[in-house]
């Protein structure tokens, strides 16, 4: 099952278990925060929103919050001046953990246990 999600004014198409980057949201690392803007879901059949679906939900946990590489931005004007600005966006990743599609089907991912530590690949 897959959902178009409206996040911070942008659009995301997701699933359950994808890592997603999208513009800062206020909220610590490891917490869980959900989204009720959904706008379609998709699966074995399609459910398009007028204009969200009801009750359907997305929820992500936060993984981490950072910025981007700096961006330069170089502007010349007549007389031989020049300016240089650079900027950096703020973003929030975010782990999408459950699909609820407001019909009673929800989509979960998996939780997969990591064993890559030094002592496992010994």
């Amino acid at each position: 099952m897959y959902t178009v999600v409206e996040i911070k004014g942008h659009q995301y198409k997701v699933k359950a278990g994808d890592l997603i980057d999208v513009e800062k949201i206020e909220a610590e690392v490891g917490k869980m925060v959900d989204f009720d803007q959904v706008l379609l879901v998709g699966g074995t059949t399609t459910i398009v929103g007028a204009p969200v679906v009801g009750g359907a939900k997305v929820t992500a946990k936060v993984v981490r919050q950072g910025r981007t590489r700096k961006i330069l931005v170089l502007k010349r004007k007549p007389g031989g001046s020049r300016r240089k600005n650079g900027h950096r966006q703020c973003y929030t990743g975010l782990l999408i953990t459950e699909i609820n599609d407001g019909k009673g089907g929800v989509s979960k991912a998996e939780a997969k246990a990591k064993t890559t530590t030094k002592a496992a690949t010994k």
